[in-house]
């Protein structure tokens, strides 16, 4: 007869919640065993993050237990003295938060990041590790930093550096979020080989169906805490708010849109390998929405971030409204800067963690003088509805949020100034599929009323074709193909899911 297992975690009626204020987690219970994955699904904003920092004994700031228990490998994770914790987190568990590129130094080189808490240093251990996680030596990828890897290879860097330290508890927050399919599956394969063969228990967050068919012994579904859905979500006139923040008010789309010409970025120019963006033309024709699709580390983020002005690319131009248009963000004009606004995939960085919401959501809103300075907290209060967010989240910090809501924050952040060009670098990927779609409905009415546009970059190709006009896929850092979305998507992608 088989004994029972000890679980590694337990939780019987955790409640979790903000003193006076809301609910972060409802009552929940969950169990995690050696050898098993469980998946914490649910809608945006129900917990799922709030209970994976809690078995990490990292609650939001200013968050208490309202109810219930959790154990975490025998101890009681929320009541731990400070160095007991630390040595639980250093030895035992393992956390991967959904920002990953916040955690990772970004002076570090991926070699040392990965390798600082294996106990040994050398080059092969941090091959071996990156190789498990499915990257590879190629394009001196061991000695670049965090600033020059896509969204997906961070998300993969940060998984090998949380492996280094032999975890028996391995915490991951949407861990596949900005990977194409084809990854995301390697991704599911590789948590279960994890779970199996280092008898470790892997506790995920995820949106996913396939995800959670693919990989997961068990699943724990969330409920919702009764946020509102996006203003989107169901038809109206054009928000007064919406139409002074974004002027011109002309319903025709503006003129010109943005191109880029010739475009060349290679990191790490001194060392041989391909460029990240090899003579890349690129166009977003005005009041559409343009789609860059393609495998992670295909130049995607590279390409927006040049278009943004926060990458210097080493040749080509940019044109916005048929003017040159500078590379460098610092020399753009005022009005260049209002008009191109980017919504990054890892809002964490773009938020100030000592600010309100309320705040965040403010500054773009004085510092281009949008409005009126009495008009700005009914303004911001309509931003966070029209995003899916109540008034009250106006109150709360970064970290006390969910990462689909901060996603929702970054947005609501990126469309106060009223922009003509929004880059939007795969920001459904941390959102649940009613609360994506609502997003973008968001976007199009906004954009048929403003003539908005949209560069979006995603892999959820399913929402780029219901709401892409045009499509560019890179490969390698070049685009193989461009043109309307249906063409683009059967000529190259003729088996997409």
């Amino acid at each position: 007869m088989t004994e029972p297992t000890t679980p590694l975690a337990e939780a019987r009626g955790l409640a979790i919640r903000l003193p006076g204020g809301p609910v972060l987690l409802p009552p929940t219970d969950l169990t995690l065993a050696p050898g098993t994955v469980t998946a914490l699904t649910g809608p945006s904003g129900s917990g799922k993050t709030t209970l994976l920092r809690a078995l990490a004994g990292a609650l939001p700031p200013r968050a208490e237990v309202a109810a219930g228990t959790l154990t975490v490998l025998g101890h009681d994770v929320l009541r731990l003295p400070a160095a007991e914790l630390r040595a639980l987190r250093r030895h035992r568990i393992a956390h991967v938060g959904q920002d990953p590129a916040s955690a990772l130094n970004p002076r570090m080189r991926v070699r040392r990041i990965v390798t600082e808490l294996a106990g040994t240093a050398d080059a092969g251990t941090a091959a071996r590790l990156l190789a498990e996680c499915r990257l590879g030596p190629r394009d001196g990828l061991l000695e670049r930093r965090p600033g020059a890897l896509s969204g997906g290879q961070q998300r993969r860097v940060a998984l090998a550096r949380a492996l280094a330290r032999a975890p028996e508890v391995l915490l991951l927050d949407e861990p596949t979020a900005g990977l194409d399919h084809r990854l995301r599956d390697e991704i599911a394969d590789l948590l279960r080989e994890l779970a199996t063969a280092r008898h470790i228990g892997v506790l995920l967050t995820c949106h996913d169906p396939g995800l959670v068919d693919r990989c997961a012994d068990h699943a724990v579904a969330l409920t919702s805490l009764h946020h509102p859905a996006p203003r989107a979500a169901t038809p109206e006139p054009a928000a007064p708010a919406i139409r002074a923040a974004t002027a011109p008010s002309s319903t025709a789309p503006r003129s010109g849109g943005l191109t880029a010409r010739g475009l060349r970025v290679t990191f790490d120019r001194r060392r041989t390998g391909r460029p990240a963006l090899a003579d890349v033309d690129f166009t977003a024709p005005a009041g559409t929405t343009t789609a860059l699709i393609g495998a992670s580390g295909s130049g995607k983020t590279t390409l927006l971030r040049v278009l943004a002005g926060l990458r210097r690319p080493d040749g080509g131009t940019l044109t916005l409204a048929g003017a040159p248009l500078p590379t460098v963000n610092r020399k753009r004009t005022g009005e260049q800067r209002r008009g191109i606004q980017l919504v990054p995939q890892n809002p964490l960085g773009c938020l100030n963690p000592a600010r309100t919401v309320g705040a965040i959501v403010a500054r773009p809103l004085t510092l281009h003088r949008t409005v009126p300075a009495a008009a700005v907290p009914g303004r911001v209060a309509r931003l966070l509805e029209d995003v899916g967010l109540s008034a009250d989240h106006a109150h709360r910090r970064p970290a006390e949020l969910s990462g689909g809501q901060r996603q929702r924050v970054a947005l609501a952040r990126a469309l106060a100034p009223g922009p003509e060009v929004l880059l939007c670098d795969e920001i459904t990927s941390a959102l649940d599929p009613d609360t994506a779609h609502s997003v973008m409905r968001l976007l199009a009415r906004i954009q048929a009323a403003h003539g908005l546009t949209v560069v979006l970059v995603s892999h959820e190709l399913h929402l780029v074709a219901a709401y892409a006009d045009t499509v560019h896929l890179l490969d390698g850092g070049r685009v193989t193909h461009h043109g309307p979305t249906a063409d683009v998507l059967d000529a190259a992608l003729p088996g997409r899911r």
